[in-house]
Order: C-alpha cells, then structure tokens, then sequence
C-alpha cells in the first residue's frame, strides 16, 4: 500500500468521523445554533487540514524550538489572561474562536522532541547526556498545563512524550523511573491543591456515580443497531455535556453496536494508516512525527471511551474529530494535514513512477 493511499484512507475515515459528530450533536442537542456553530469549526479545521498538509514537514525540524517557545508563553498567559469555565482557566479568546492553548501544546511538544530524538541519537541512553534535555521540555509544559488545572491534559502530554522517547531509544529503566516519580507528583497535587481532580477521581470509585451511571444506560439501551438518530433518550435530560465530553455514550444509544464498532474500527485502523506512514518515512524525525500524531489520536479515543464506559475518571478529554470542540478539532485536523505532507514527501521512487506513467 502506497503512501498516498495511506494519507487518502486516514482522510476518508476523518471525514467519516466528522459527519457523524455533526449529525449526533444535532439531533441529540436539537439546537440550530449549536449545530452552526460546529460547522462553521468543521470548516477552520478543514482549512487548517490544507494549509499543513502544503507545508513541508522539514520546516518543522528548522523551527520546532521557536513553536516550543511560543507555545509556552501562551501557556504562561492563560491563567492571567485565559476565559473560566468549570473551574478551570485553559482558553484564550481570540475575538472570533477561544483557543486551548494545551491543546496546541500536545503537538508542538511532541515535534520538538522529535527533533531532540534524532539529534542526540545513541546520546538517548544517557541520562545526562540526552534523556534528560527532555524531562525538562515535557515537565516545563505538563506543569504549566497542570497549573489551569488541566491534570488530565497534563497526563496526555506525559503519556504521549514518554511513549515517543521509548520508540525513540529512550532506556525503558530510565522511562520508569521518571513515571514513578511523576504519579507520586501527581497524586500529591491532586490530593492537596485540585479538590476537583480529588472529586473526580473519589467519584469513580463511587458505583452510583451519575454521569457515568447515565452515561452506561444510553451505550446498554442501544442494543445492536440503537434507537435511531436523534432518539436518543439520555442526552438532553440525564448526560450534561453529552455533546463533547460523553458524546461516545450518545453514539453508542442512537446506532448502538454497529456505530460504536464503527468508531473503534475507524480509530485503530487511523493510528495503524499513521504506523505505515510512519514507518515508510525516511528520516528519523518524520518517523517519531508521524507515530505520534497518530498515537495521540488514539489515546485521546481510548481516554475519552474508557471515561463513558467507566473505565477511567472523568477527564473531558473530547473524542477525536467527533466531539464538540473547535480547539481540538482544529489541532486534530492540522495533526492530518501534517502526516499527509510526510505521506506525499516520503514516497517511494516507484510509487512516484506509479503515479506519474500508470
């Protein structure tokens, strides 16, 4: 399978997912206005999806710093400067969109350190002399996400980082350690100064508890081919935020079996598309890149339906390309556009040939 192909598949399967956002958001929220409003981010994040994939992955590599570093004074002004909302101070208000600065952060971080892997090479086994140059890059940008507070955002940056690292090179014991160390960090922090994060987590371990509980009716009431679109009995009444944070659980109510397997299936095979790419690329950085991007994709699915189904505390970690959310979905789609210009870059001589004689 040609690499072009790949990049075509991720983006039929984006697409798919995109539309069946927008129809379950509207019929389960009945909202016009809320409707508008996803489309009109649908369309930013189809614009952002063009403008990455034109530009060549390469430049990356050349300025991965300089984003870094604007990427963290944005972080530093969020809570001063940032728009409140369920106790959390994580957005920015650009007059015509409010951005997620942590969002952003995800991908400009795991470019960087993409850059770092293929720079320091062999020098990764060290801890002194490779590893911990990017300790200092993940723990600078997790602690001033986790300051917001945004711990479950934090996590995803330490997750995606270190999974990077190990693919990388990075010494497993080395990765351990440090995983050790930041879970006591943590756990700490959200036990003496995040009582939300202290709520959710004592929330979880409760059986009755409400938005989950309302959350596992919706996916069990869906039985195999669910109530219909727009049916959904749960949304509006019984799941707050069913819309973005719990919108799997509304999915799963309206097609039931045959649109959650959908989903599942339309994620792995995303990530396994990326992992081809990744693995057909030429160089190191666009390799670690182009895993990333679609690891990332991935685990964002895998926390978002591990929280509906109960699996996991509640994060409002948002379902990739699905739900509700301009910021995410936008950095979602510029993450496409970017493995597209590395698919398109690292094509073979012969799929070159292929493509140009037939």
């Amino acid at each position: 399978m040609n690499s072009k192909n790949l990049s075509k598949y991720i983006i039929i399967l984006a697409i798919a997912l995109m539309a069946a956002g927008a129809i379950t958001i509207y019929g389960s929220t009945q909202s016009m206005n809320l409707f508008k409003s996803h489309m009109g981010k649908i369309i930013l994040s189809v614009a952002a999806f063009g403008v990455f994939s034109l530009i060549p992955y390469e430049y990356y590599r050349k300025y991965s710093k300089y984003a870094l570093f604007a990427v963290v004074a944005l972080l530093l002004i969020t809570p001063v400067f940032g728009v409140t909302r369920n106790g959390g101070t994580r957005w920015l208000n650009f007059w015509f969109i409010t951005f997620q600065p942590s969002e952003l952060a995800k991908v400009v971080l795991l470019m960087h350190l993409a850059v770092l892997i293929e720079k320091k090479g062999e020098l990764l086994k060290s801890f002194s002399k490779g590893f911990k140059f990017a300790l200092i890059w993940i723990f600078l940008v997790a602690g001033l996400v986790i300051i917001q507070p945004n711990v479950s955002t934090s996590m995803i940056i330490v997750m995606l980082s270190f999974t990077v690292l190990y693919v990388g090179g990075a010494k497993f014991k080395h990765i351990m350690a440090t995983v050790l160390i930041v879970l006591v960090l943590v756990t700490t922090a959200v036990y003496t100064i995040y009582p939300h994060a202290k709520k959710r987590i004592a929330d979880f371990g409760a059986k009755d508890h409400y938005q989950v509980h309302q959350a596992k009716i919706a996916l069990g009431s869906g039985g195999t081919t669910g109530l219909g679109l727009g049916n959904s009995r749960q949304s509006e009444k019984y799941i707050p935020f069913h819309y973005s944070d719990f919108i799997f659980s509304i999915i799963g109510e309206e097609n039931g079996l045959v649109g959650v397997s959908f989903l599942l299936s339309a994620y792995v095979a995303i990530f396994g598309f990326g992992f081809l790419i990744a693995k057909k690329a030429k160089d190191k950085f666009a390799q670690l890149f182009a895993f990333g991007i679609s690891f990332l994709i991935l685990l964002s699915a895998f926390i978002h339906i591990s929280v509906v189904t109960g699996l996991m505390p509640n994060t409002g970690v948002t379902l990739p390309f699905v739900s509700y959310g301009g910021t995410s979905l936008i950095v979602f789609s510029m993450c496409l556009g970017i493995l597209t210009n590395i698919a398109y870059k690292n094509r073979t001589v012969e799929e070159i040939r292929v493509e140009t004689f037939g």
